[in-house]
């Protein structure tokens, strides 16, 4: 089994930052990409950034140049880090992880239980 653990979330006044993290465990073969999603009540789940096995990135417009996301395949981490926070960044956010389980020969993706962010005005 793999399970996703995220850290990080809080209140942040504007402008602010925060960094999130989200650590995958457990019978693990290998994982291609990982991204960070939000949900804010009332709306479906959005992108926020991607990033392949390869490295390359991918962010939402309304994050660019604010939010970068990173790896560390050794850790089998995913970063959010969040700068120049405003409050319509206030959410929910979710971890997914693409990953072959060992002794399996499908990828299946893996979701974090959420973090709280609140940007405050």
């Amino acid at each position: 089994q793999v399970q996703l653990v995220e850290s990080g979330g809080g209140l942040v006044q504007a402008g602010g930052s925060l960094r999130l993290s989200c650590a995958a465990s457990g019978r693990i073969f290998r994982i291609t990409d990982m991204g960070w999603y939000r949900q804010v009540p009332g709306k479906q789940r959005e992108l926020v950034a991607t990033i392949t096995g390869g490295g390359s990135t991918n962010y939402a417009d309304s994050v660019k140049g604010r939010f970068t996301i990173s790896r560390d395949n050794a850790k089998n981490t995913v970063y959010l880090q969040m700068n120049s926070l405003k409050p319509e960044d206030t959410a929910v956010y979710y971890c997914k992880q693409i990953v072959q389980p060992t002794g399996q020969s499908l990828f299946r993706q893996y979701w974090g239980q959420g973090t709280q962010v609140t940007v405050s005005s």
